[in-house]
């Protein structure tokens, strides 16, 4: 699933007004840390990631890795964030960032 270049831009509107939920350090990736990444999308489906790493390249590897692991979007990746996306199977209308922050989606 890809998404299109305006839903991108309606999630990044969204994701301007989100902390980070999960923060990767030094230490890469656990097997804790991609289940706390899971649970974050399934609960709100959008989510902004912060990748505390100095090498560049090596952010970039950590965000795919993400991506992949999780079966996520990248929506965006701006500095040391990244924005992931990921479908919910059942929308829960009190944590998911979607419907929190609808008003953003409906602005033209």
């Amino acid at each position: 699933m890809s998404l299109t270049s305006a839903v991108k831009k309606q999630y990044r509107s969204i994701a301007h007004h989100l902390d980070p939920v999960v923060i990767v350090s030094e230490n890469g990736l656990s097997d804790g840390l991609l289940g706390e990444v899971d649970r974050a999308l399934v609960d709100h489906e959008l989510i902004k990631v912060r990748i505390s790493v100095s090498d560049r390249e090596s952010k970039v590897l950590l965000i795919e890795e993400i991506r992949q692991k999780t079966g996520s979007e990248l929506v965006q990746t701006i500095g040391k964030m990244a924005v992931l996306y990921r479908k919910s199977k059942e929308q829960n209308a009190k944590l998911s960032n979607l419907v929190r922050y609808a008003h953003y989606l409906n602005r033209k």
